[in-house]
């Protein structure tokens, strides 16, 4: 009974036990159960399902059909009875289309490739969006630690003030001061909990797990600040951009429309062919039933061209290559876009890491200064209004310390994914 108790607490324990979870796991998670991943993975599986010759029309159709049918018929001079079955297959083949069904078969590639570009955005948006909340989740935490930190100071402070007006030393408008403070730092305390609680949410909604899915963050806040050459960014970036991809297959279906509005000007071949079988049943009154019989076979060529057809061919031809240059300046656009995108993030990632610099150093001062200031508050060198604004000057420098941390993260995701390295980055 002992090894059964035992055996059941230590599974309690294991079952309560937080799970460790890396970012590279936090992202396999997200590509394996994130809601929009599996939309867009279903819609691409549908492009590939529809990228077949038949969709494009280069198969015959073939349909059966039979009937059936009784007629009884009285009159004054005879009556009679009249039942006729029919049946019959036909086969209806476009041989050629001025080489249409060939073009729709590129257009259904170039469809299917541009439903695996839309999958690989989500993808790269996701990443994204899994490295920003895993690390939100790690700098909540990190000012969950300074606000405790800062508030267990208070409760120090406070105890002390306690100390000095039971001896007389103190008076109790400087003990309420302390007192306000305390409670204060307790707010802030309370109030980072709760948002770190919903950091922690927003990432499990990214990885589709429960809202109440606890982990062990096992990753450091922390980062090592890289050196990009923007000349290379430029490149890489026009080189493995998603975006700009999808945007080529998007001119490519262009092209394809131009010369599938052309393939109007040919004339068009079908075959057309069929068998059918005709039973027929007469009954007289008063006389024997006379049954008769018959199948037939038929095969035909059929070529037609339409020589006119009131300009709709030329003007459709016109429309299609006004589209293909359309979509010619659509992609200078977005070159210029996401070039302007690109010097703009590296502007912005040179200013954050200089800001880094500035931070860690502004934080060693403000840790510095808050020690110093504990000694000399307790030796009496200075009152508890200068202690409690060194405290609030040490808590913003530890703030602004960890959201430079953060902001460098930001930007520096950015451009591994405008350049199209975030997905090569985890794998």
């Amino acid at each position: 009974m002992k090894k059964i108790i035992f055996t059941m607490f230590m599974l309690v324990i294991v079952a309560n036990a937080q799970q460790p979870l890396t970012l590279t796991d936090a992202i396999t998670i997200a590509l394996e159960n994130n809601y929009d991943i599996k939309i867009t993975r279903a819609d691409q599986q549908i492009a590939s399902i529809s990228n077949a010759w038949g969709a494009a029309g280069a198969f015959p159709t073939v349909s059966f059909s039979a009937n059936s049918s009784l007629v009884w018929d009285y009159n004054d001079n005879a009556d009679y009875t009249q039942e006729r079955k029919t049946a019959g297959v036909s086969l209806n083949w476009l041989l050629f289309d001025g080489f249409a069904m060939w073009i729709r078969k590129d257009k259904l590639n170039l469809y299917e490739e541009l439903s695996a570009g839309h999958t690989a955005i989500v993808v790269e948006n996701t990443i994204q969006s899994v490295i920003l909340a895993y690390y939100k989740v790690l700098l909540e935490h990190e000012k969950l630690l300074v606000s405790e930190s800062l508030k267990n100071l208070s409760r120090d402070r406070y105890n002390y003030e306690s100390e000095r007006q039971q001896l007389g030393s103190l008076t109790t408008y400087d003990l309420l001061q302390a007192k306000n403070s305390w409670l204060e730092d307790q707010g802030r305390f309370l109030m980072q909990r709760v948002i770190y609680k919903n950091a922690v949410r927003d990432l499990n909604y990214l990885l589709a797990e429960a809202p109440d899915r606890t982990y062990e963050f096992v990753e450091d806040f922390c980062v090592e600040p890289k050196t990009f050459n923007v000349d290379s960014l430029s490149r890489k970036m026009l080189r493995s951009n998603s975006t700009l991809k999808n945007q080529y297959l998007s001119q490519a279906l262009l092209e394809k429309e131009v010369k599938l509005t052309r393939s109007e000007w040919w004339p068009t071949l079908s075959f057309t062919g069929g068998y059918s079988d005709v039973n027929s049943k007469l009954t007289l009154s008063g006389m024997n039933a006379d049954n008769q019989g018959s199948y037939n076979y038929n095969a035909a060529l059929n070529l037609s061209w339409s020589l006119f057809n009131g300009g709709n061919r030329k003007r459709a031809v016109e429309i299609a290559k006004i589209d293909r240059e359309t979509g010619e300046i659509e992609i200078e656009n977005m070159k210029h876009a996401l070039m302007n995108q690109l010097y703009n993030y590296y502007e912005i990632h040179l200013v954050r890491q200089e800001l880094l610099g500035v931070a860690k150093e502004a934080l060693e001062t403000a840790e510095l200064n808050l020690n110093i200031s504990e000694e000399k508050f307790r030796s009496g060198a200075i009152n508890s209004f200068n202690y409690r604004d060194v405290q609030l000057l040490y808590l913003n420098a530890a703030v602004n310390n960890l959201d430079a941390v953060y902001a460098y993260i930001d930007v520096e995701t950015a451009l591994m994914r405008l350049t199209g390295g975030i997905v090569s980055q985890f794998e």
